[in-house]
């Protein structure tokens, strides 16, 4: 049941059908479905096919790639030595196959390259030397090690250079293919309880695949992170395991950046570290972006130098919020959490970061789909003690000169502006244009789950964006 990922699946058909060699490069984070969308779109129709092994030595990788070989057909295949012997294997086999496209799709690629591998450049040669020249071959590699596959594959200055004719980036699914699923599977969710859902776990189909007809939805959530033996218990570790070799550092700087919602620029992340370690905090700043766990923005008015880094991943929040805090091992903690104050926090926060993810959305509500925008956070802080700071989570800065105010709010009903809020959105909105000078229009936007009671407070907002513009495509 392939949910959503049309897109992807007719670029892939578009490419088998083409009268050239394909080289395509597909990735995305730990368990969006890369594989399950290669495997639905050809029906294992593989002419090769091979999986890379995690923290297994050069020695064993080429031993499953003999095994690998065998499986495509190959009678007698040759000693592997090394990974230009067994690019050279997968060429004799190719080659003896009948007429027509052959797909040969390698799996978790980044795994492979064990110290001292040298599988980059053997893959360069078997492309370049062999397949490029013809008509008939298509290569897909794959893995969830985001930053590996963009640098040693995609920004690979060597003989990989634009040599790939397609990448492809496989996304989360948005709360619109969510609730495709939610329905296919006839689990019987509402939008708010699949709201809440998304809010947990992100749109990471192989977690909502876990789900459970026969149980609520917070009875899921247990089952899933809570119970005994769950299903994904030391999920977080696996994650962050599957995606960098070395993932303490990685780890580390998430738990820092969950401890400030805005986020914190790397001059406050060296603050709480105690050392500058220089290119490496850099390059697990870069690779965390890469894997989509945090965001880099710049907020209006700020330099480079100034850049602000934003933990975004839902699981991750959740993680930190609820999963270490379940110090008591309550098999029920996440029921027994709800309504609560630590729930609360939570919800708002986990919000937020929902819409940020469905940005398009909220454009198209504004009717601004095809205008362009900045998305930052704006924080003021005082220098004079008795002077009040202000921190907006969401601006909209829009290329027709119109900078949106967001305010989200979520709820389980249509939400209530009391006086003190007011005072508060129209504080922060005059504070604003007057630290920053700008001359674009600044209008007040809220985004709840089902929008606001009317009273007079409620037309100091300008538009109003609800759950259900959030789910649209």
């Amino acid at each position: 049941m392939l949910i959503g990922r049309e897109k992807e699946q007719k670029q892939l058909e578009k490419l088998y059908a083409s009268d050239q060699s394909e080289f395509v490069a597909l990735y995305g984070r730990r368990r969006v479905g890369k594989t399950y969308l290669i495997k639905e779109t050809f029906h294992d129709h593989f002419a090769f096919r091979h999986t890379g092994l995690q923290n297994a030595p050069k020695k064993i990788q080429l031993k499953e790639f003999a095994v690998s070989l065998r499986a495509a057909g190959m009678r007698d295949v040759p000693r592997l030595n090394d990974w230009y012997d067994a690019f050279n294997a997968l060429g004799n086999l190719l080659e003896s196959l009948p007429d027509g496209k052959k797909v040969v799709f390698i799996d978790e690629l980044p795994w492979m390259d064990t110290p001292k591998s040298n599988i980059v450049s053997a893959l360069d040669h078997f492309w370049n030397a062999w397949a490029n020249y013809r008509n008939d071959i298509m290569l897909i590699v794959c893995g969830s090690a985001t930053s590996w596959i963009i640098k040693k594959i995609i920004k690979n200055y060597g003989g990989l250079h634009n040599r790939l004719t397609r990448r492809i980036v496989l996304p989360p699914f948005t709360l619109h293919e969510c609730e495709l699923y939610v329905t296919a599977r006839n689990l019987g969710y509402t939008r708010e309880q699949i709201l809440e859902t998304y809010m947990v776990m992100g749109g990471i189909p192989y977690y909502w695949s876990l789900l459970q007809r026969e149980l609520s939805w917070a009875q899921n959530i247990d089952e899933l992170f809570f119970a005994s033996e769950a299903q994904l218990e030391g999920e977080f570790e696996a994650l962050y395991a599957a995606l960098f070799r070395h993932p303490e550092p990685h780890i580390e700087i998430v738990k820092i950046l969950g401890t400030k919602k805005v986020g914190m620029t790397r001059s406050e992340i060296v603050d709480v570290l105690g050392e500058d370690t220089g290119g490496t905090l850099s390059n697990v700043l870069d690779e965390l972006e890469q894997c989509g766990f945090i965001r880099a923005y710049n907020a209006i008015g700020k330099a480079k130098k100034d850049t602000i880094f934003q933990l975004i991943d839902n699981y991750t929040l959740f993680y930190f919020q609820f999963i270490l805090e379940n110090k008591q091992q309550d098999k029920a903690f996440w029921s027994r959490s709800l309504l609560k104050p630590m729930y609360n926090s939570w919800s708002g926060l986990a919000f937020e970061r929902v819409c940020m993810q469905h940005l398009p959305q909220i454009k198209a509500s504004l009717g601004i789909a095809g205008v362009g925008v900045n998305a930052c956070s704006w924080t003021y802080k005082p220098k004079e003690q008795e002077e009040k700071g202000a921190q907006i989570d969401m601006l909209i800065d829009r290329d027709d000169q119109v900078i949106d105010i967001c305010e989200m709010k979520f709820s389980h009903d249509r939400y209530t502006i009391h006086k003190e809020l007011d005072e508060t959105m129209r504080r922060r909105r005059n504070l604003f244009i007057e630290k920053t000078n700008t001359r674009k229009a600044v209008r007040i936007v809220l985004v709840s789950t089902y929008g606001l009671v009317d009273n007079p407070y409620a037309g100091n907002v300008h538009n109003v964006v609800t759950m259900e513009d959030l789910f649209k495509p």
